[in-house]
């Protein structure tokens, strides 16, 4: 176990509560005008999948879990799971269900994505911060929109609805933050 101070805590962080293991949701610091700093996290407790929030002083000492972070590559998905296998060492481990969260929809055949494992099991993943995908539908533009500070509507060909610049088309692929699937570019391949 490592002690780190809690503003420095981050999603996918594993943390060590009272002996129980969490993954890091999200971690928010705050900083109000008057009073002291804090940091929110929400957490999933990895034993039986509980959400919990809490509440530390940004200068409080939490301890972090000894977990290695590693780069598998995604093979497929099937009622198990999630498989994922190891480029270096064929190892292949599957990740569950509630532990791949809503990221599963940007999860692409031999996308390199980075796990992190604890005494073998999985318990978080972090996938690549951009992804280029396929726009399948789109509103067409109305007359008159400015291009520089209108966006409209688009579903992507996971399924995921995000907002495009009205020059895209259906048909154009374009380059998507995983984090909160925003629009970034136009790919250029």
């Amino acid at each position: 176990m490592v002690k780190v101070i809690a503003s420095s805590v981050r999603k996918g962080n594993v943390l060590d509560v009272d002996g129980k293991l969490y993954v890091v949701l999200t971690a928010q610091n705050f900083h109000p005008g008057k009073g002291t700093p804090v940091t929110q996290v929400d957490m999933r407790r990895i034993v039986d999948g509980v959400k919990v929030s809490e509440r530390w002083r940004t200068t409080e000492q939490v301890e972090r879990a000894f977990v290695e972070d590693l780069n598998f590559q995604f093979l497929y998905e099937d009622g198990e799971g999630f498989h994922f296998m190891n480029p270096e060492s064929y190892d292949q481990v599957v990740v569950d269900v509630d532990t791949m969260g809503d990221q599963k929809a940007y999860l692409q055949e031999g996308m390199t994505c980075v796990l992190s494992i604890h005494e073998g099991v999985p318990l978080a993943i972090e996938l690549p911060r951009h992804v280029t995908l396929e726009i399948t539908e789109t509103e067409p533009v109305v007359k008159g929109q400015t291009a520089s500070s209108s966006y409209k509507p688009a579903i992507l060909s996971n399924g995921i609805r995000t907002l495009v610049p009205p020059h895209i088309d259906a048909g154009t692929r374009v380059v998507i933050a995983t984090e909160d699937n925003s629009y970034v570019e136009r790919a250029k391949n």
